[in-house]
């Protein structure tokens, strides 16, 4: 059995309040904390990751497994701007990375990736955003 499993790093956060974060939590179970290498960035009101190759480079967030990934997918793909068929256009795109969990896991799981050019002055150096927000 292939199972689909989801890193969330930003507005897809339980502790966000907002349709579809909550959409998320009904569709899908939590598995644990943990992080994956790349760098977070403060796009707008919301963040944006990208891939690193500097094993220090770390965006935090949740693993999250996933009760029915086409029906959820349909629904956060529109959300993060993100077209399957013309990914290069994509405001977002979705990737499998490795993921590092809190209880000394590693996982293969998707994660939706910023698709445009970041600013470096806007990196969120801690990697995490819900601690960036509180600040």
């Amino acid at each position: 059995m292939n199972t689909d499993y989801l890193f969330v790093y930003g507005t897809l956060l339980q502790n966000v309040n907002n349709n579809i974060s909550t959409f998320l939590k009904t569709h899908a179970t939590v598995i644990s904390k943990g992080y994956f290498i790349g760098k977070l960035y403060k796009i707008s009101w919301f963040p944006g990751a990208v891939l690193s190759n500097i094993k220090t480079h770390k965006v935090y967030g949740t693993l999250v497994k996933l009760n029915t990934a086409k029906t959820i997918f349909d629904v956060l793909d529109d959300y993060e701007c993100f077209n399957p068929n013309n990914p290069k256009d994509s405001l977002f795109i979705r990737q499998k990375v490795t993921v590092f969990t809190k209880n000394n896991h590693v996982y293969n799981a998707w994660v939706y990736l910023y698709n445009q050019k970041v600013n470096q002055q806007n990196r969120i150096v801690s990697g995490d955003f819900l601690k960036d927000a509180q600040s």
